[in-house]
Order: C-alpha cells, then structure tokens, then sequence
C-alpha cells in the first residue's frame, strides 16, 4: 500500500513538470521572439523616415494635374532621387515607381525628361514596369523627343532587364512605332535585340519594304530584314548586301557613364549593353581612358533567370554557363540558352564548339553586332582619333585572333572593320594583330579587292620600313594560302563554284575565284619588283618573296587549282644574280616545281 501511494506519489509529482515543458515557450524562445519584433518594428520606423522613402512615396501618389512650375515638393524629393540615382543606383521598385510618374504624366511633360535620365539602376530592371511604359506611349501625348530619349534608355538596358517575355509578347505594338519616321532607327534596333521566329509575319516586312520604298535603303531597315530573312528567307526576296556598315548607331547615351560608375562602385557583374566608356570630352584623361568595349564579359545566363521553357516547343533551356563538359554539350546541343552578352562566347571553349557545331545565324548576328561594334568604338571613333597600343587592345585581338583559328575563319564583322581601319592605319599600331587578321579574310571577288585591299596596302607598303615589307609580304601569303585551302575544302563536286565561308550562302564561280587568286599574285608582283628596287634587293625581302612563290608554284599540282604562277622579271632576275646562294637555290626549286618550269625559264630570255 505504501508502495503504491509512493508511486502514484511520484507519478502525480511529475506529471505538473512535463506538462510544463512542453506547453509553454522557453525563457530563450521568449526573449528572441520578441527582440525580431523589436527589430523589424524598428526597421519599419526607420524606413517610414528615410527620406528617399518619402521621395518615392510622394512620386507613387502624386495626382494627375498637379502643376510642376514651382512646386517645391517636386524640386526637393527629385533632387534627393537623382543624387541616390547617381551615386548607388536605384533598385527594382524605385524604377518601377519613377518610370510610371514619367511616362503618365500626371505633372506634366516638364519633369519627364529629367527624371528619365536619372534612371539609373543598380541592379536589374522589373520587365513590368517596361511593358508598362510601353504601354504609355500609345495612350499619352509624349513629345517626340521624349518618346526617343524613352527607347534609347531601353536599348542602353536591354541586357538588365530581368525578363523578355511579355515584351516579345507585344511585339506587334512596339512594331506599330516604326512608321513615326523620328523613332523608326530606334524602334528598328529594339525589335532587333527582340525578333525570334516566331515574330516575323509576311505584313511586317511588306511594312520593311514601303518604309525602304519611302525612306531610302537605311542601315537599320537592311539589318532588321537581314534578320528576317534569317529565320524566313520565303518572306524577303530582297537581296541584302554581303557588306553592310553598322545599322545601328552609336547614340550617345546619358545613362553611359553613370552605369559604369555605379556598376564598378557597387562592384555588379550585370552584363549590360551600356558598359561602355564615358563620353565625356576630357583631354588629360583620353590617355588613360579604360576599354571598356575590350573587356570581354562574363558567360553567364540572361539576368535573374533560371532555366526557362522555349513557349514555341515547350521544352526546357539550357544555360550555357551551367554545361561543364562537351559531353554535357551534346546531350543539350539544340536545348542551349545563349548567354545574355554574345561578346562572352569568344572566352569559352565550349561556347566556341557550340557555335562552330551548331552554325546558328541568329548567334552569329548577334555576336558580329558585338564585335562590330566594339572594334568600331575602340579602334576607328575613339576620343583621341586613333586606336590605342593598350594593353587591353592587345589581349582583346590576341583572344579575338584565338577565336577565328579555332573556327578556321573569320567573323564578318572583323572583315568590315579591316576594310575601314586600313585606310587610317599607320602600319605599326598593333601590327602583328592587324596583319593576323588581315591573313584570315575570305576571298574577296575581283571587282572589289583593288579598292578595298590593295590601294591602302599599296600606300602602307611604300611608306614603310623594310620590317613592314616583309610583315605585309608573308601576311599576303597567309592569305593565298587560306584560300587555297578552302578552296580545296569547300569546293562542291561539279568544280563549278565555292563557298566563301560555311557561315554564309554567298557563292563565287570558279572563274570568279581563279580571277581573285590572280589579282593576289599580281598585286604582290608589282610590290615585290618595286620593293626590291626600293630596299637594294635586301635578302630578307627576298626571302618572304619567294616564300609567296612557293605557295604559288603549288595552286595547280597541290590544291588543283588550274592556275600556273610565274614570277615577273622584278623578282626573277634580283633572285637569280643575287649573291645570296640560298635565294637562287629556292628559285631553281620553285622553277623546278612549276609544271613546263624549264618552258617557263626560257620565255624570261
């Protein structure tokens, strides 16, 4: 019995102390629950004080009508927006709320224009608050040069905004602006950076074409229907030049150099195509000016994006920045997602095999944009009038360089540019870049090369110093030997034509390509006699000289080209009486190689 009542005793004594720890909170639990209450009743009261707070606050609920002119309220909260704006950038929401007070107009069109150009954001740009600006445009009577300085801003952050679906969503109304003739260049490049195939319709390139009709052939109608005719080459018969300059120009943005400075200070890596140097015309720092088109960015997915789904085939995308391995490569090959910054293809490997593997044209639209224009920025409108011996430049065209070898050619873009930079070239900035380069352009047709190649070249040549010569000389044997092989590679079963590149359908007629080969050797015949003369037959000139000759001798036997090279009596004779033994042994060689060689020898006497 005594037992049992120590038991049930001790049963009762225990039964209060569990009940106890399990239904009432912890003096720790307690304490810390109420220093987060303490902490965010504190945050929301300094928040309710911030003064830029208030500024956004009082922009989110002004009244439409309130007047502008002497409004003290609107003076003081703009001031204190545009300094946060310029120095940390504004976030999401505050651009959010600052472009609706802009586009609505509720106070008018005085303050829009100053507002719209201290939009500077420190991050990403919410894609709604674009769709709604857009939106503004068609319901408000915003002045034309609003309207402009509106969609500059949006192609200077086209790369930051978070998301491109709902604008590709209303891409027939932003299509609607390009018949205001004041917006259509901006308008065009817009659509540009948007146009997927699913975007060309046949009644918007019949628009292309009575905008062309009416305005002329402009740069920024071709480049769009270039495009469209990349996805639907059914829709444009118009033939579009191989060779175009620069669509789309160089407007010189407000937000340029305050997105530089706030990106760098808030140390952001967001890829965006307003990372470009400052306008601003400083004559003691245009020596030390950053290139900022020459720093290639890094590969990484479009902004704050996971995997998404393709709406056209509702399958998954692919980053290319997650895919490690070409095995990993393969198993998505046609489920790739390309990176926000086309420019970040040209320092990965596997970025580079996927564009040689895949050969995709929009891709390489967008990447020859790119390289066009940073190359144009850097080297042919930069601040100073010529192209800078930077560091930057050179690691810029050494990797540029790297990229075409491993593609086995060049980029259109770089062809243009070349064809440009030559005629304002001094011959020693960066010279063994620019003759690399030069080395990989494709066959030029006949009726073009003397004016695009061979007149500045010719001018560089005589001018230069011995070093130049022979520089130019065996650049110009690059040449002939590329097109020897791809001639030989790309040659199509018939022999009756070739590709000037696999990333292009232009065709050249056999005919037309002997007819090229044959203004090659001819031009560096007439540099060689000239340039023997010039130098007193120097023996290293000599030597690149029949190093060309070598490569020529071999166009018939070794690359089945019918076309016999022979020396001009400039070159044959300083390479038979020189006194340099080893120079009339390579021309007995050469002789001896070329078919009927001992023909050949005697029509020289």
């Amino acid at each position: 019995m005594a037992a049992n009542q120590s038991a049930s005793g001790s049963s009762d004594s225990e039964s209060p102390s569990l009940f106890d720890s399990s239904s009432q909170p912890a003096p720790n639990s307690r304490s810390f629950n109420r220093s987060v209450r303490v902490a965010e009743k504190e945050r929301r009261k300094n928040e309710a004080e911030d003064p830029f707070v208030l500024a956004l606050k009082f922009f989110s609920d002004v009244e439409a009508g309130t007047p502008a002119f002497g409004n003290d309220n609107l003076e003081r909260n703009l001031v204190l927006v545009e300094r946060v704006a310029y120095s940390k950038g504004l976030s999401p929401e505050a651009i959010s709320v600052m472009l609706e007070f802009a586009m609505s107009l509720r106070m008018g069109t005085s303050p829009c224009v100053r507002v719209l150009k201290c939009l500077v954001p420190a991050s990403v740009v919410p894609q709604e608050a674009v769709v709604r600006a857009m939106v503004w445009l068609g319901v408000c009577k915003i002045p034309a040069s609003t309207q402009v300085l509106f969609i500059k801003w949006v192609l200077t952050i086209f790369d930051m905004i978070d998301a491109k679906d709902q604008l590709r969503a209303i891409y027939g109304f932003i299509f609607s602006f390009v018949t205001e003739e004041y917006l259509c260049p901006f308008v065009c490049h817009l659509l540009y950076l948007l146009t997927r195939k699913e975007s060309v319709r046949h009644f918007r390139v019949q628009k292309l074409l009575e905008l062309q009709s009416k305005l002329g052939r402009q740069p920024f109608l071709l480049h769009l229907l270039s495009l469209y005719k990349v996805f639907c080459p059914e829709y444009v018969t118009l033939s579009i030049p191989s060779r175009m300059k620069s669509g789309f120009r160089n407007h010189n943005s407000p937000w340029k150099s305050a997105l530089i400075a706030v990106q760098r200070r808030n140390g952001s890596q967001i890829a965006s195509s307003a990372s470009l140097p400052s306008t601003i015309k400083d004559k003691t720092s245009s020596r030390k000016r950053k290139h900022y088109h020459l720093e290639l960015p890094v590969l990484c997915s479009q902004v704050n994006k996971q995997a998404q789904t393709e709406p056209s085939l509702g399958r998954k995308l692919v980053p290319l920045v997650q895919l490690s391995s070409f095995t990993q490569l393969l198993d998505h090959m046609h489920r790739i997602e390309l990176p926000a910054q086309m420019g970040s293809l040209l320092g990965s490997s596997l970025a580079l095999q996927y564009l040689d593997c895949v050969q995709d044209e929009f891709a390489l639209l967008r990447l020859n944009f790119w390289l066009g224009y940073a190359l144009h920025e850097e080297f042919l409108f930069c601040g100073d009038g010529r192209a800078s011996n930077s560091e930057e430049a050179l690691q810029f065209l050494d990797k540029l360089l790297s990229t075409q070898h491993f593609l086995q050619e060049s980029f259109s873009s770089t062809e243009v540019f070349l064809y440009k930079f030559l005629s304002v070239w001094d011959g020693s900035l960066l010279r063994p870049q620019i003759l690399s380069l030069l080395s990989n352009i494709p066959v030029v047709p006949s009726s073009q090369i003397g004016r695009l190649l061979f007149e500045p070249l010719m001018q560089l040549f005589f001018t230069s110093s011995l070093f130049f010569k022979c520089g130019l000389i065996e650049c110009l044997n690059s040449m002939l030997l590329k097109w020897l092989v791809w001639h030989s590679v790309y040659a199509l079963e018939d022999d009756l034509d070739i590709s000037l590149n696999s990333h292009t359908s232009v065709n050249m007629t056999l005919s037309g390509f002997k007819d090229s080969v044959m203004e090659l050797v001819h031009f560096v015949g007439r540099l060689a006699s000239v340039g023997l003369q010039l130098e007193g037959g120097h023996s290293l000139l000599l030597s690149f000289i029949l190093d060309f000759y070598e490569t020529g001798c071999d166009t018939f036997l070794k690359y089945g080209l019918p076309l016999i090279v022979m020396f001009p009596p400039g070159v044959f004779f300083p390479a038979l009486l020189s006194p340099d033994p080893v120079s009339v042994d390579r021309l007995a060689y050469i002789m001896y190689s070329l078919p009927l060689g001992g023909a050949v020898i005697c029509g020289y006497f």
